[in-house]
């Protein structure tokens, strides 16, 4: 009987979260070889191959994106319902896992983790630090944080924060030593700090509007990170212009420590939104995670 494999495929889904038969081991307890054996013994069962398997990589096959797609949110219900059946009437148990960009954590997990844990503490909270773009359903997560455009259309979204714009800065320094741009074109005069696409591994093109009119400007620079943040800071320190969400800097701009330029033509995007399947919405812990976003980061950015 196909139940007799639910062991080998609750095995299979850590490794295809994980993307790694190590790490599933090392979250499951066993050895990598009981892992590599218990997928093994999966593939033979069904006459498929679930993994492709490199001395650098584990990916997914076409049938082993199906099987996830499939089995892993009917699986994690089910394994979430047996933690659920344990909690005393009225409380509720579980595990809410989020893919989140560096630059939400401050308006979208800060505020809400504390007081979430606080009101529900059988509830665990994992966040995961990413920039790429996430396959939520693939990598076993409940839910992800993204700039709205960004977001696949068949997924549920939930908006947390008002739109921000987008905008370039830099010090007083650094503009009174190279002057202050006054149209796009001028940044590829500047010395810019760079942003690397961690999915991509190109360099972002600084989007800018005005109206009906869209640049995407080519920056460069001597420094080139994949962390906003700190091209934050070496703008502050005066190494180049930066690119960056106007909430991160307002406390800079604030004091005088950056300056907005180009401010015309700083976009505005709707802002962060929490996503997820349809699906997803039968998980207790998720809606509650949801109902606590909501009262807490809206307005916040």
């Amino acid at each position: 009987m196909k139940t007799a494999l639910l062991p080998q495929l609750q095995v299979f889904l850590v490794v295809a979260r994980l993307r790694s038969f190590s790490g599933a081991a090392r979250e499951l307890g066993v050895s990598t070889t009981a892992v590599s054996q218990s997928v093994r013994h999966l593939e033979e069962q069904l006459s498929v191959v679930l993994l492709t398997r490199t001395t650098r990589s584990v990916s997914l096959t076409d049938a082993g994106r199906r099987l996830v797609e499939g089995a892993g949110p009917a699986l994690g219900q089910a394994l979430a319902t047996l933690t659920e059946v344990s909690a005393r009437p009225g409380e509720t148990v579980g595990r809410v896992r989020l893919s989140v960009p560096r630059a939400a954590v401050p308006y979208v997990i800060t505020p809400v983790v504390p007081t979430f844990r606080e009101r529900h503490p059988r509830i665990e909270v994992e966040v995961v630090i990413e920039e790429r773009f996430v396959d939520i359903v693939a990598e076993g997560y409940d839910a992800g944080v993204r700039l709205s455009e960004a977001i696949e259309r068949d997924m549920v979204q939930v908006r947390l924060t008002d739109a921000f714009r987008f905008v370039v800065v830099g010090s007083p320094d650094y503009l009174a030593r190279h002057g202050t741009p006054q149209r796009p074109e001028d940044l590829l005069r500047h010395e810019c700090i760079t942003f690397r696409m961690r999915t991509t591994g190109v360099i972002y093109a600084w989007e800018l509007e005005r109206g009906r009119r869209n640049w995407r400007v080519p920056v460069r620079g001597g420094v080139v990170t994949n962390d906003n943040p700190l091209s934050v800071s070496l703008a502050e320190q005066g190494l180049g212009l930066a690119y960056t969400l106007e909430p991160m800097v307002a406390e800079q701009l604030r004091t005088g420590r950056l300056h907005r330029v180009l401010e015309p033509y700083s976009p505005t995007v709707p802002g962060f939104f929490l996503y997820f399947p349809s699906r997803a919405q039968r998980s207790p812990a998720l809606r509650l995670f949801v109902d606590t976003a909501r009262e807490l980061v809206r307005h916040a950015v």
